[in-house]
């Protein structure tokens, strides 16, 4: 079998992998005393044994590199009714916690409202492309309520099919 080389573009990536539906989560931190975050559908769950999870901001973020020198991190489950709360947190600038109800944890920030937190220290950073992928270890976790996941699919919040 003949292997042919194909230059994958980033536009054909996005497209194809798009089709991956993914849940919506808000990475947020603590810097200098105030509350930063950022809007991540790159998140999941590593292993048991020890507890660890993953996610992987882009090197052009301007707020994980806020995140990282604290340490630690929160990860915020959007809820199905969260649309405007991950579109909040997926825009670049501006205070994102003005006007939001929130509490702050030795963590950073746990959002009020949504389906659960995961709180963990950095245990680990690989560079890869032109993401990070940032391993940690959970150190507490909290369901805050019972109601369906807010979805990423095909470039937008939900579920569509067009």
């Amino acid at each position: 079998m003949t292997v042919v080389d194909h230059v994958v573009e980033a536009s054909e990536m996005r497209r194809v992998l798009g089709s991956f539906a993914s849940g919506v989560t808000i990475v947020s931190g603590t810097d200098d005393g105030e509350p930063v975050g950022f809007a991540c559908q790159s998140f999941t769950s590593v292993s048991l044994d020890p507890p660890l999870v993953l996610f992987c901001p882009a090197h052009t973020s301007s707020t994980w590199p806020r995140i990282r020198a604290s340490g630690s991190f929160s990860v915020n489950v959007l809820a199905e009714d969260q649309t405007e709360l991950a579109k909040r947190f997926a825009r670049r600038g501006g205070d994102k916690f003005a006007g939001l109800e929130w509490h702050e944890t030795a963590w950073g920030p746990s959002l009020d409202g949504v389906l659960a937190t995961v709180h963990c220290d950095i245990e680990q950073v690989h560079a890869a492309g032109d993401h990070d992928i940032v391993v940690g270890r959970v150190r507490k976790l909290v369901t805050h309520r019972e109601v369906g996941p807010l979805l990423f699919f095909r470039g937008q919040f939900g579920l569509t099919w067009d």
